[in-house]
């Protein structure tokens, strides 16, 4: 029986969503050059008015990888993103002056974000994402689709099938350390701090099977503990990739940050996994998988 948990979506110049999906890498420190593939993304409604920012990982030169809650319906509107629109500076990304909370991108007035300026796609989500997180299976993946080719970033490699159940076998969860990327909110309490900026850092493993997980999500830690640990994630990141290294020295994105248990981004935080059958069998249709 799965539990139906809502979004629950606090408005800012974008929806920063809350059991609470995830929108910055906290106590991080910035990505600079490291992760070029990975980008700012902004979701807009038909009209093109910003509805909510995300982060995303080119897994080709024609797809983006982000959440399914980031890409798809929102219960609260009673509607998904009609477009979307990524930048991969590593910022922080300056906001247009011209532009204000709530005003249309449709105008030829605006030169940068969030109106202009990087690439414009479609979102897509998986077709089972109801808007909801539906613990265990979310089906919290989505992609957005670029009709031209972005060729200057690089790509992304996902995690071949079963990836993270072979490494938890392996190394169990003890010390298994996972990087984490993505762009928005450095803090919550006691002051929102944002930046828009690409941040890095690292999270553990927790579990991969357990009522919120049960083989679906990824459980990892994400206290740092009073700001001097390595990295934990919170409302912007959603959609960022959850990066291990494999056998072959190379990074590879093994989920996406979909949800946290509170507003403050302490505690624990959840990624739905890419590297299992439902994921993979939705970015089958855009992308040819390891």
């Amino acid at each position: 029986m799965h539990a139906k948990i809502p979004i629950i979506a606090t408005l800012s110049i974008f929806i920063v969503l809350a059991v609470t999906p995830l929108y910055a890498v906290q106590y991080g420190s910035p990505d600079g050059n490291g992760h070029p593939y990975i980008g700012l993304v902004v979701f807009y409604d038909s009209g093109k008015v910003p509805l909510w920012r995300c982060t995303g990982s080119l897994i080709s030169s024609t797809v983006l990888l982000t959440a399914g809650h980031c890409a798809g319906i929102d219960p609260g509107l009673g509607y998904g993103p009609s477009f979307a629109q990524v930048w991969f500076s590593p910022g922080p990304v300056a906001v247009d002056p011209l532009w204000s909370p709530g005003v249309s991108c449709n105008s030829n007035t605006f030169t940068d974000y969030p109106c202009a300026g990087g690439y414009w796609g479609k979102p897509i989500a998986h077709p089972q994402w109801t808007g909801y997180l539906t613990v265990p299976n979310t089906h919290d993946v989505g992609v957005v689709v670029f009709k031209k080719g972005i060729t200057s970033q690089g790509i992304g490699q996902l995690a071949t099938q079963g990836y993270l159940d072979a490494l938890a076998t392996r190394r169990g969860t003890q010390n298994t350390q996972f990087t984490v990327v993505g762009y928005g909110l450095q803090s919550v309490k006691p002051v929102v701090s944002g930046l828009r900026e690409r941040f890095v850092g690292t999270v553990s493993l927790v579990n991969l099977r357990s009522t919120l997980t049960d083989g679906y999500n990824m459980q990892y830690s994400n206290d740092p503990g009073q700001g001097n640990g390595p990295g934990g994630t919170c409302f912007g990141d959603s959609g960022g990739p959850v990066l291990s290294v494999n056998a072959q020295g190379q990074e590879v994105i093994t989920s996406v940050n979909s949800f946290v248990l509170n507003l403050n981004c302490k505690g624990s935080a959840f990624s739905h996994r890419v590297d299992i059958p439902d994921s993979r069998t939705f970015l089958a249709q855009f992308v040819t998988l390891p």
